[in-house]
């Protein structure tokens, strides 16, 4: 499978009650459908080459008889079509009626799984016709031969790594101790569902919440595919809710009432990535050992997903798309960033703060938060000295912008224009005022951070640092100069988010005034403002050198939280920013990326503190323990060997 990714369908047949017959070619036609479509993986509802609403029908052989051939049809159809089926139907074993899924590939029944909890309260009276099913696997007989039949089954692709399946139906996730708990602690990485659960009023809400919260605490994907039109109305009536998703993210969803299949791409190596990275998730062979497990094993011969994917990628990871999550998330990160900031004034007995306040986006959020901070203390905002520092590259609307936000917030300014030491030191070193190398540039950050942690000295301060965690990650920052400070607020902050935090600010501060600036800011080009401005226009622009922090928050993204190979990255990059960015323009700057990403860890290594606010942090004490000294030879040969190559979305 390409990438880790494998295609995946909940299917919802109409139905005719007790007409196998008709069901079962329903359950074909759908079935090739899938397979047109690429699905790997394909389930299908509880029951239903039967339906779930025959009653006391289930105790008539005829009943059972036509079941079994409908299974035989299925599995007939599945002879020479590279996916594995989950069908539900009723089975006969000792005497006893057993409701269970079947699991069909390639015109073979590789197991049953039955159901091991039977509702009988409400609506449900399955105890009436069916036994719990059995855990540990025993033989089932099948023409002429037997097959593995128990929840306790896995079925394990030889061929492509990390995917195991394990199978519960219905009422099996809904109980307090779903079995799908125990398949996953025991290797499954996908779960499938066999379901036939009603409809009344709210239930697909939480129907949905416990599929996803299901799949989030197990790391696990899930296929859940529900019963819907066909089935009697005697009584009840069924929506058709089928659901995949992905540790607690809904892929895919049917409308209700419609029946409707659904297809979405699992990503298997995020998965076991995750599951990985877990210290707490258990190894699966000891406890398949010790429950008795089964595992059927197959395999698939055909490459999965090689065209475009059945997924979303969001561009922008860090940042939540709907306004309101996104509102709650900025009110929720700038609270983290001034608890810890508070946290620490109040440990070092610091009455004072102090910023280098530029008039651009990071100084601007850490002074934000700083204010938060001083409220939560019930300090006043005057003891906030923010410290403006123009030079050689300083422009008029920056440093306005900076004297104006700092005014609107209640700090104190304090000008300290730092040309004159700077020509004193370069002269002192013999550094020529028209090479504007890397010398000229650092120069003037260091002396920057010199007088912030002086300034400190003076009122007895703490410095707030202003970098985030994007300039960070590519180590664009002067060492001992704009990456030093006392306490580092911004420093799990990636920069695509701090543009929305500030704005967040911006659009509920209530004040038009320090409204007006905070927007202004926001239009303003990222620069750190070290070269002379032409024109009176900044002439120095980040993204123009490093690349666009879209582009390298996305990497940053995929790089430390999952840990993806270049290559997938670079083809995730591709339909992320399809039509906004060339192939050589994400490649170019991936490169640039892992380059810097290694290069620089350096700079990390020696972080000043700072909050934790997401699910990726780049802190030597925290989520990275990086030696600074690591190559990236392996990631940058990976990168050369795709270059240049047709990518096949």
């Amino acid at each position: 499978m390409r990438d880790g990714f494998i295609r995946v369908a909940a299917a919802t047949p109409k139905v005719r009650v007790a007409d196998t017959v008709f069901n079962g070619e329903q359950v074909v036609r759908l079935m090739e459908e899938g397979y047109e479509k690429g699905a790997k993986l394909m389930v299908f509802p509880e029951l239903c080459l039967t339906a779930y609403t025959c009653g006391d029908l289930f105790s008539q052989q005829t009943l059972l008889d036509g079941a079994q051939e409908a299974l035989r049809q299925v599995i007939r159809a599945t002879a020479g079509k590279d996916m594995l089926v989950f069908v539900g139907l009723p089975w006969e074993r000792g005497g006893k009626l057993y409701n269970v899924a079947a699991a069909v590939k390639d015109g073979e029944l590789l197991g049953l799984v039955p159901k091991t909890n039977l509702p009988n309260y409400q609506e449900f009276y399955e105890v009436r016709h069916f036994c719990p099913g059995n855990e540990i696997p025993v033989e089932a007989a099948w023409e002429g031969g037997t097959v593995p039949m128990g929840a306790n089954l896995l079925f394990s692709c030889k061929n492509a790594p990390g995917l195991m399946i394990g199978a519960e139906v219905c009422e099996d996730v809904w109980v307090p101790c779903p079995p799908s708990i125990r398949h996953c602690m025991a290797g499954a990485t996908v779960m499938v569902n066999c379901s036939a659960s009603d409809e009344t009023t709210g239930k697909d809400a939480y129907r949905r919440e416990l599929i996803c919260g299901q799949a989030a605490r197990l790391v696990c994907g899930y296929v859940y595919a529900n019963a819907g039109e066909g089935e009697s109305t005697q009584d009840l009536v069924f929506g058709g809710q089928n659901l995949i998703a992905e540790n607690g993210t809904c892929l895919a969803q049917s409308r209700r009432f419609v029946n409707e299949t659904i297809y979405a791409d699992l990503d298997l190596e995020r998965l076991t990535g995750e599951r990985r990275r877990m210290t707490t998730f258990p190894a699966g062979e000891e406890i398949r050992r010790a429950d008795h497990y089964q595992v059927v094993e197959f395999s698939f011969s055909e490459p999965d997903c090689s065209g475009a994917l059945l997924r979303a990628v969001d561009p922008a990871p860090f940042v939540p798309h709907d306004q309101g999550q996104r509102s709650r998330r900025c009110e929720e990160i700038l609270s983290i960033q001034a608890m810890g900031l508070k946290k620490r004034l109040e440990h070092t007995n610091c009455s004072h703060a102090v910023i280098g306040i530029s008039g651009g986006l990071d100084s601007t959020l850490a002074l934000l938060v700083t204010v938060r901070a001083f409220d939560m203390l019930g300090l006043p905002r005057e003891q906030i000295c923010c410290v403006t520092m123009p030079c050689f590259g300083t422009t008029d609307r920056t440093y306005s912008n900076a004297c104006a936000m700092t005014k609107r917030v209640g700090a104190s300014l304090r000008e300290i224009n730092i040309r004159r030491s700077v020509t004193s030191h370069f002269e002192d070193i013999g550094q020529d005022l028209e090479n504007h190398d890397v010398t000229y540039e650092n120069g003037q950050a260091r002396e920057r951070t010199q007088i912030l942690m002086d300034v400190a000295n003076q009122v007895g301060g703490m410095v707030v640092g202003t970098g985030d965690m994007s300039e960070l990650a590519l180590g664009w920052a002067t060492y001992n100069g704009d990456h030093m400070s006392m306490y580092g607020v911004n420093a799990s902050v990636p920069k695509t988010l701090v543009r929305h935090l500030v704005r967040y600010y911006a659009d509920t501060c209530g004040e038009k005034e320090l409204a007006d600036v905070l927007y202004d800011v926001l239009d303003t080009p990222v620069s750190p403002e070290l070269l002379p401005p032409k024109d009176g226009e900044i002439a120095q622009k980040t993204e123009d050198l490093v690349g666009p922090y879209e582009l390298h928050d996305f990497f940053l993204y995929y790089i430390l939280r999952y840990g993806y190979a270049p290559s997938k990255i670079y083809r995730l990059a591709l339909i992320a920013f399809e039509g906004q960015y060339e192939a050589d323009v994400v490649y170019k700057w991936l490169r640039v990326f892992y380059r810097r990403f290694f290069s620089q860890q350096f700079k990390r290594s020696c972080l000043p503190d700072g909050p934790k606010v997401g699910s990726v942090a780049v802190s030597p004490r925290g989520d990275l323990r990086m030696p600074s000294d690591a190559c990236s030879r392996l990631w940058l040969e990976e990168l050369d060997r795709i270059h240049g190559q047709e990518n096949k979305l």
